[in-house]
């Protein structure tokens, strides 16, 4: 039959695979490079994943984290290229939270994992949990049994496809720019944005993802390296600039940190990233490599553009360069824009599945066509939000206010001190405490600032 044939085309380019996938050891210091002496088990589930290198690893969390460095919301509207005006707004503070943030992320992204990890008998930690929703469920268990879970998978689908959606419109929007010669409008835009990531919906095998991830990271560092490279070539103009020592708008101050440390958000993905590594002891060492690399090239391109431009730094930089660089560095843009979308695209479908068409068990040809439906309805519903839905920046900045510091900075830490109270130092439990403190103030602040930017912008209808 001719859908067998599609199917089996399917499978085989963008299947799960028959790879093993073996059950992988943690030390017993969260902290420390993952270390392991005796050779891995085999997993006895019915699906087994595909095993990605070290190095797939790494570009799908430095796709993660530097994506962001372009994609930066504020107000009521898109900013490109948003970390130099976040800089600008902040200070030598600024330049500090942009040092910490690195550091916070990658230990809040390690303790998450540390938390899929338990000691057996001989005091070997084992992996006893798969998802960020079986560490939910462990925490909640004897207070609301099976509720943590799903409140925190349906906190990582709507971050998730807040992101895809942000990715569609920011595609959108640049290609408006770049085919600025023909009469096409944004929604045109979208439409042939959603043509091309069509088949996203087939992608089922993370080393795909990873080879996108790959291609994304180097158009990210491509645009970095021409901004960098300008703001070199502008040294002349760096004289009698520099940061001022105390951020005076608070505003200002607040929406600049949460900028900061959200642009190295990566702990949606962790999880599942973790468990498909072929060599898990490298994970604690590809989260440090990744995290400092973004720390230094994010502070450079920051620091730079700022001494070029001084006070008169843009919240869109590339309102900054001229007219040649700037359409060069929108062009890559709009590809980083569609690289960057199946990572989370794939991250979105995979809880998606778990949690409504139970994939852990075999069903032949029904669920691969469910499977279909559910992706395809997916990438429907990311193009009609993308075309009907109104403030969409105030939209992302409120989501992303309660999710993004819940997701990344609260539970992480929160169910690291459940878990692991009685292994923990003294000054683990009082850093776990102070990151919970500082997710709270991000959230709570963010949701703050995000609830005046909306009744503002209805007022003024």
């Amino acid at each position: 039959m001719p859908h067998r044939r599609v199917e089996s085309l399917w499978m085989k380019h963008f299947g799960a695979g028959d790879a093993d996938e073996s059950q992988g050891l943690v030390p017993r210091d969260e902290l420390a490079e993952c270390r392991c002496d005796s050779p891995p088990e085999e997993d006895s589930g019915p699906l087994q994943r595909p095993k990605i290198s070290t190095w797939e690893a790494g570009w799908n969390i430095t796709n993660a984290i530097q994506l962001k460095l372009t994609l930066i919301f504020r107000g009521e509207g898109l900013f490109v290229l948003g970390l130099p005006f976040a800089l600008h707004q902040s200070g030598y503070v600024g330049l500090i939270v942009m040092i910490s943030a690195a550091l916070i992320c990658s230990y809040t992204g390690k303790i998450l994992v540390s938390c899929l990890y338990e000691e057996d008998e001989s005091g070997r930690p084992v992996r006893v949990r798969n998802t960020y929703e079986d560490i939910a469920d462990a925490c909640c268990g004897n207070i609301c049994p099976g509720v943590g879970g799903k409140l925190v998978n349906a906190a990582q689908v709507v971050e998730l496809t807040m992101t895809c959606l942000l990715y569609l419109v920011v595609g959108s929007n640049l290609m408006c720019h770049s085919l600025f010669f023909l009469p096409v409008t944004p929604a045109t835009c979208s439409v042939i944005n959603f043509l091309i990531l069509l088949p996203c919906m087939l992608i089922r095998d993370l080393r795909v993802v990873s080879r996108l991830s790959f291609l994304c990271s180097l158009a990210q560092f491509l645009i970095t390296f021409i901004v960098i490279g300008y703001c070199l070539g502008q040294s002349a103009r760096w004289a009698g600039r520099g940061l001022s020592a105390v951020a005076v708008d608070f505003d200002g101050f607040q929406v600049s940190v949460g900028v900061i440390i959200f642009s190295y958000t990566s702990q949606i993905y962790l999880p599942p990233l973790e468990e498909s590594m072929a060599d898990r002891r490298d994970f604690s060492r590809m989260m440090d490599c990744t995290h400092a690399l973004a720390c230094v090239l994010k502070t450079a391109f920051s620091l730079l553009a700022f001494l070029t431009w001084g006070e008169q730094t843009k919240e869109v930089i590339t309102d900054n360069l001229p007219v040649a660089v700037s359409m060069m560095v929108n062009v890559c843009l709009l590809v980083k824009a569609l690289l960057s979308y199946p990572l989370p695209f794939y991250a979105a479908a995979e809880i998606l599945q778990n949690s409504v068409l139970k994939t852990d068990t075999s069903s032949g040809d029904v669920t691969e066509r469910q499977t279909l439906l559910l992706r395809a309805s997916l990438l429907v519903l990311i193009l009609v939000m993308s075309l009907y839905v109104p403030h969409f920046s105030l939209l992302m900045g409120l989501t992303g206010s309660v999710t993004g510091a819940l997701i990344t900075l609260m539970l992480p830490a929160l169910f690291h001190l459940q878990l692991k109270w009685t292994q923990l130092h003294m000054r683990h439990k009082l850093l776990d405490v102070m990151i919970l403190l500082l997710g709270c103030f991000c959230s709570i602040s963010g949701l703050i600032c995000s609830i005046k930017r909306i009744i503002t912008a209805f007022g003024d209808k």
